[in-house]
């Protein structure tokens, strides 16, 4: 399905008829939501629509066979705990957590509610899960990347495109376990193409607007953002200050290609935010998370915004567009 047709129907959601798999239940059940983007965050909005539209499908309509508590973290990990905290206390018999940083904030409070996350890239390797085909424990959902060797097919897709790339930089977040996966996957495909690969940090926009500047001063650069919660709240300034240094940059989610960014390739989230929403319904009548497999996505989406290609001198080759899922002009 291509993304704008998912967003349309989205769109539509409230007109779509309901499609409940078992009789409404005698008691209204609570689920609780943390979101690790802002309340006003445009991709944060699609992404808790998708999983709300996933319940009603499965019959769970916020106010009538179910309520609903949904708290928005943002970048700030202080409030993130908190929030974590404010759902536990209310005790809902399943918990919807959105990206590796809420996870976290609820292991930290160490509940034993029944948790399905989405957008987490190693739960293994984090010590969420215990494996994904066996998770073991309250926690189970829906990883980012199937494999951390993806992550090498940005540097392969930014190279086919500016072929005189000979630097990279890498905008990366140092502290999430993930991070070191996904740099280790290019920078193992980097010799091979001739590039040399320079990691740095993205914690705040100052840090950010430095480094990129710094990196700039040099020719023959871009830019590869791998995925992260702070990726995703600084995007427009990443987005702008790609633009401005003339660096050519493949992102991990085409909502940066929707604000200006040159290409994206990635798993398609808000398909796996509705699929959440089939687990916590799953949960709800009484199936353990612990024996519910962590999935993989299956189908990664290609965009290219051809505006941005052109205001930077760049032709995006046949071959990229015939691949592509979406394609802005």
């Amino acid at each position: 399905m291509k993304r704008r047709e998912f967003i349309g129907g989205l769109a539509g959601a409230a007109a779509w008829p309901l499609v409940a798999r078992a009789q409404k239940p005698e008691r209204m059940r609570r689920i609780g939501v943390l979101m690790d983007l802002a309340a006003d965050d445009t991709e944060g909005i699609l992404r808790s629509t998708s999983f709300l539209h996933g319940l009603r499908e499965a019959g769970w309509i916020d106010g009538s066979t179910a309520r609903i508590d949904i708290r928005w973290g943002g970048a700030d990990s202080n409030a993130i705990r908190k929030h974590a905290e404010e759902l536990v206390a209310l005790e809902p018999e399943v918990i919807l957590a959105g990206g590796s940083s809420t996870v976290m904030a609820f292991q930290m409070v160490n509940t034993a509610i029944p948790i399905v996350f989405a957008n987490v890239v190693d739960p293994v390797g984090s010590g969420m899960v215990e494996s994904l085909a066996k998770p073991g424990g309250n926690i189970t959902g829906f990883t980012r990347w199937g494999e951390y060797g993806t992550s090498g097919k940005w540097l392969e897709l930014i190279k086919e495109i500016a072929a005189f790339l000979r630097r990279v930089a890498i905008l990366r977040d140092p502290s999430i376990a993930s991070g070191s996966g996904q740099l280790g996957a290019i920078q193992s495909v980097a010799p091979s193409l001739g590039i040399e690969s320079r990691p740095y940090g993205l914690r705040n926009p100052e840090e950010i607007e430095r480094d990129l500047g710094a990196f700039a001063r040099e020719p023959n650069g871009g830019l590869i953002v791998p995925g992260s919660g702070l990726a995703v709240v600084h995007r427009d300034l990443i987005v702008t200050l790609a633009a401005r240094h003339r660096l050519p940059a493949v992102y991990f989610q085409r909502f940066f290609v929707a604000s200006g960014g040159l290409v994206s390739y990635g798993p398609n989230f808000l398909e796996q935010y509705r699929q959440a929403a089939g687990y916590v319904d799953r949960v709800l009548r009484g199936e353990k998370p612990g024996n519910m497999p962590v999935l993989a996505p299956t189908r990664y989406e290609l965009a290219v915004n051809l505006k941005t290609a052109k205001a930077l001198g760049l032709t995006i080759p046949p071959a990229v567009l015939a691949r592509a899922d979406e394609v802005m002009e």
